[in-house]
């Protein structure tokens, strides 16, 4: 179990580094997600967004695949804290779920942290891969949190640096806004924050930090554009 290492490494990070990590954790029973693909192993599920309708309760589309299409919603809303369940779309070996459900311990974790839920979420055989986006002293509090949820997490993967070597047509800033924008939720789905309130957090002007963010995702989009060009 590689958490005492990868505590080090955060513990030796700048405080406002970013730091990205991928951990394998176990469901906590109760949870409808950790049941029902324990019940399903051979089925994938992927958490696409998440929405608050009250305080205690979201609404999240769930992407299952790896069985016949349209046939789990009885099953999921049988879970005790499943509150409805709506079929959405079925196409080939796959259904698209709009379930609501109170929340579990970790959405009033995020909430006590300020930190945007990284999208989509996947699930198999009860194990969620899990990816954290967060500044080092957040990171040391969701590795706590993680720790006591399943003491024999796996890590992953762990960045400090990330995407640097797989963008090297971005400035020096162009990267670090774009993990800022990362960290803070911009690009999740649904969008953890908005323009006017990124650019407030960055002390810029909207106009400036949405210009640099349209600049960014245009090389990105050249950058991925010509590697496929080449690959082909």
């Amino acid at each position: 179990m590689r958490f005492r290492e990868l505590q080090a490494t955060a513990e030796q990070s700048s405080p406002d580094r970013i730091l990205i990590a991928t951990l394998r954790i176990r469901i906590p029973k109760g949870i409808w997600t950790g049941t029902f693909s324990s019940a399903h192993p051979r089925l994938s599920l992927e958490a696409l967004n998440r929405a608050d309708i009250t305080k205690d309760l979201s609404v999240s589309d769930y992407w299952i695949s790896g069985g016949p299409p349209g046939v789990w919603a009885t099953e999921i809303a049988r879970s005790p804290d499943v509150v409805k369940v709506d079929s959405l779309a079925e196409v080939g070996e796959g259904s698209l779920y709009r379930v609501t459900y109170r929340n579990p311990p970790v959405i009033y974790f995020y909430r006590e942290l300020g930190m945007p839920i990284q999208f989509p979420l996947r699930i198999q055989s009860g194990v969620l891969r899990w990816e954290v986006v967060a500044h080092q002293s957040e990171f040391q509090r969701v590795l706590e949190y993680a720790r006591g949820v399943d003491p024999h997490l796996h890590v992953v993967s762990l960045r400090r640096r990330p995407l640097t070597s797989h963008l090297p047509m971005l400035t020096e800033t162009q990267h670090q806004l774009l993990t800022e924008a990362m960290a803070a939720g911009y690009f999740a789905v649904p969008r953890g924050i908005t323009l006017t309130d990124l650019a407030r957090k960055l002390d810029r002007s909207k106009s400036a930090v949405s210009e640099a963010l349209a600049i960014i995702e245009q090389k990105l989009l050249e950058s991925v554009l010509h590697s496929t060009s080449i690959a082909t």
